[in-house]
């Protein structure tokens, strides 16, 4: 049996034959790219009507809708995963129909002249692996301080001392200063030293105890037997665990964003 081809496209299509097209891609669940002059009208938590202009409508499997300008990242007007989705011609027009149960939401996408139609059937089971720098590993621990510890306050980063700049500055739940050295890969005895000079430079200034605490992935070798030597400590901390925590954050303010925007 000839498996169904993964692609399936019109360009400048007749409005029977886009919505014929549109039709069976909501049937197969399978994604969907409409390029056309079109308006957009949301109902739900507010109303908006975007006025006629041409555009791109992206539908994917897992119910989810997009419609983007022909500039800029970020969507005019988008669903989240779950909606339910028909198409039917009006006069000389396609209408999209979106709807999304809870909270209630309409979204209608009124083509008047389409320019292509593509259905695809894509399959990706890919894992998407996240990575960090140094810097973002600082934002990450600055974003959600109990990365490090339970208790801990940063107070700042990048703080300028003598030897040179502290990554990040804080407070634990004891109220001793604690000072962060943080390496985005296994850290060698250099990491330690580093970090020793740090904390010699702010024991001069600082009238209260005082921890050094070295981040990173791993250790080198011999490098826990130093800063136990020390009297420095060790907390493992992945980037990739850090580049989630700044995906959560960024996708928390994009869902704030369209929240205010929309629809």
């Amino acid at each position: 049996m000839q498996e169904p081809s993964k692609l399936s496209v019109l360009v400048e299509p007749s409005l029977n034959e886009a919505a014929a097209l549109i039709g069976k891609a909501f049937a197969q669940r399978r994604t969907l790219i409409v390029a056309g002059a079109c308006q957009v009208h949301y109902r739900g938590r507010a109303n908006s009507t975007l006025e006629l202009g041409e555009r791109i409508l992206i539908i994917k499997a897992d119910g989810s809708l997009l419609v983007h300008r022909p500039v800029g990242y970020e969507p005019v007007n988008w669903q989240p995963s779950g909606s339910i989705f028909h198409v039917q011609t009006q006069g000389n027009t396609i209408e999209v129909h979106s709807v999304r149960q809870k909270p209630r939401e309409n979204v209608k996408v009124t083509f008047e002249r389409v320019f292509m139609v593509s259905a695809l059937s894509l399959n990706d089971s890919g894992e998407f692996l996240l990575y960090a720098s140094e810097e973002d590993m600082h934002r990450a621990i600055l974003l959600k301080p109990s990365l490090l510890e339970e208790g801990f306050k940063p107070i700042s980063y990048e703080k300028k001392v003598e030897p040179g700049f502290v990554d990040v500055y804080g407070v634990d739940r004891d109220g001793k200063l604690v000072v962060v050295e943080v390496k985005r890969k296994t850290a060698s005895k250099e990491a330690v030293l580093q970090l020793a000079r740090y904390i010699e430079a702010i024991k001069e200034k600082a009238n209260r105890e005082l921890r050094g605490v070295l981040v990173a992935p791993s250790l080198g070798k011999d490098v826990q037997r130093l800063l136990a030597t020390m009297g420095l400590e060790f907390k493992a901390l992945d980037p990739k665990r850090c580049a989630e925590v700044l995906k959560r954050a960024e996708n928390s303010k994009l869902e704030a964003f369209f929240k205010e925007k929309t629809p």
